[in-house]
């Protein structure tokens, strides 16, 4: 049974790579991405990837889902902070203004989505992380009154990754142009 020291190594070794695989997909795509690869940025030996997960694909997943996961709890706050729903769409638009579809992020979005189409076990694992976002979106849409609030989050959340994505080619979907177009999803619609 490894000591305190040797558990210690091993999470550092284990996040190390998580951080790497997520660099890894944004700059090569997410079928480049090898063992040696992986190993060799991390500074660890192939050995050592096999040894922290089952996969490449493995560690790619959990690397992905894990930065998407990580992105959607940090929008709880800001969207808690939203005294409105219109103001909800205004602050995730800012933070959307942050990435500009080419940027490590965006492209990890990208890639990830991409890969999910054709990886069954992945696409679930990327809808509970979509899912999570439209609940917590929905659920404070419907505390802002706002009808039908559960589709509402659907197609804002589908809004802003197609936002994500078209920014490597629109550069111009910024929050000032989108905000007004995307708001009439939301205004006339406050229950009475």
């Amino acid at each position: 049974m490894p000591g305190p020291k040797a558990a210690d190594q091993g999470r550092e070794v284990r996040g190390r790579l998580l951080r790497v695989a997520a660099e890894l997909i944004a700059e090569r795509g997410w079928s480049a991405v090898s063992t040696r690869m992986l190993a060799e940025r991390a500074g660890v030996t192939p050995g050592l990837v096999h040894y922290h997960f089952s996969s490449v694909h493995a560690l790619l997943t959990e690397a992905a889902i894990g930065t998407m996961r990580s992105l959607v709890e940090g929008l709880g706050p800001l969207l808690e902070r939203a005294g409105t729903a219109e103001e909800a769409l205004d602050l995730m638009l800012a933070a959307l203004d942050e990435h500009d579809g080419r940027d490590p992020l965006s492209l990890l979005f990208a890639e990830t989505y991409l890969a999910a189409a054709r990886d069954e076990t992945l696409r679930r694992s990327l809808a509970e992380v979509v899912t999570a976002f439209r609940d917590r979106l929905a659920a404070r849409l419907a505390a802002q009154g706002v009808a039908a609030p559960d589709q509402t989050a659907a197609v804002v959340a589908a809004a802003i990754d197609g936002l994500m994505l078209h920014r490597a080619f629109t550069p111009g979907l910024t929050a000032p142009a989108v905000a007004p177009i995307l708001r009439r999803l939301l205004d006339g619609r406050v229950l009475t």
